[in-house]
């Protein structure tokens, strides 16, 4: 069984930052790309980043320069540090990877979500 849980999130200014993690646990092989995805309320999911086994990233523009994802295959965690945040960033944070279990069986799995919430 594999597990996603993401941690971090909370109420800040605007101007402010947060720390995302995920943490995968469980019967895992390897990880594949991980990502970052939101959704703000009366909205659709949306991609914020992805970062590749090798650190190829990719972000969302309203996000570039703002935004830095990163991980650590040793841990099997995925991090999405957010400077700048602004009001329109609230939203629920869900952390994706696509992962590899010991019986080689590849899926795509989802965390359970964090509230991020950028207000003064």
């Amino acid at each position: 069984q594999v597990q996603l849980v993401e941690s971090g999130g909370g109420l800040v200014q605007p101007g402010g930052s947060l720390r995302l993690s995920c943490a995968a646990s469980g019967s895992i092989r390897s990880i594949g790309v991980m990502g970052w995805y939101r959704q703000a309320p009366g909205k659709q999911r949306e991609l914020v980043a992805t970062i590749s086994s090798t650190g190829n990233t990719n972000y969302a523009d309203s996000v570039k320069g703002r935004f830095t994802i990163g991980r650590d295959n040793a841990r099997n965690t995925g991090y999405l540090q957010m400077n700048g945040l602004k009001p329109e960033d609230t939203a629920v944070y869900y952390c994706n990877a696509n992962l590899l279990t010991m019986d080689y069986a590849r899926g795509n799995y989802w965390g359970q979500g964090t509230q991020v919430t950028v207000s003064s």
